[in-house]
């Protein structure tokens, strides 16, 4: 299925979304987009893995897959981002929703505090025009990974890698069913 991503290869995600480079170190190859995030989960920064499947997810997928990601550390986290996440998941589920879009811009911080916040403002940057957001340069994509990786900051270093290849493998898993959903779509 790896065929059907938005991205081909991790140099055409590069090319296509310059700000990545910035939020990495690890040069684009050629490789398959679904092969370089697992070796970039088997190298030596391997939370760089989040940081890519962020960029590769389309722009609400990516949201949900953070909503998703920080609902298994709900025991770590605060009873503001417990209402945060109840918020995000609202929001994806209606993104087009006056009620969830003003929640979303209304519980925005700035700067952002704790794993959730991050995507929240992820959320709230999704609702903005791309061309306000390129200005900016601050995408979507840089919050979701601040936020999943804000929130495995809190994981046991005992546990940490393991939490962190289970999300990183949701997130291949999530871009798969996009590209199924968008290949679905086309026809």
């Amino acid at each position: 299925m790896a065929n059907g991503l938005r991205f081909r290869t991790a140099r055409d995600l590069f090319g296509a979304c310059p700000a990545v480079a910035r939020d990495m170190k690890t040069p684009p190859t050629d490789q398959p987009s679904v092969e370089f995030c697992r070796a970039l989960l088997a190298g030596r920064v391997p939370e760089e893995a989040i940081t890519f499947c962020a960029y590769l997810l389309p722009g609400r997928a990516a949201v949900w897959w953070a909503h998703e990601c920080l609902s298994h550390l709900a025991e770590l986290l605060g009873d503001r981002d417990l209402e945060l996440l109840a918020l995000v998941r609202d929001w994806v589920g209606e993104p087009g929703n006056p009620d969830h879009r003003a929640a979303v811009a209304q519980a925005v911080e700035v700067p952002p505090a704790t794993p959730v916040s991050w995507v929240v403002l992820a959320a709230d940057r999704r609702d903005v025009a791309l061309a306000i957001e390129q200005a900016a340069g601050f995408p979507a994509a840089r919050a979701v990974s601040a936020g999943i990786l804000a929130g495995l900051a809190r994981v046991s270093l005992a546990d940490r890698f393991a939490v962190l290849s289970a999300f990183v493998e949701m997130g291949i898993q999530m871009a798969e069913m996009e590209a199924q959903q968008q290949s679905a779509d086309a026809y």
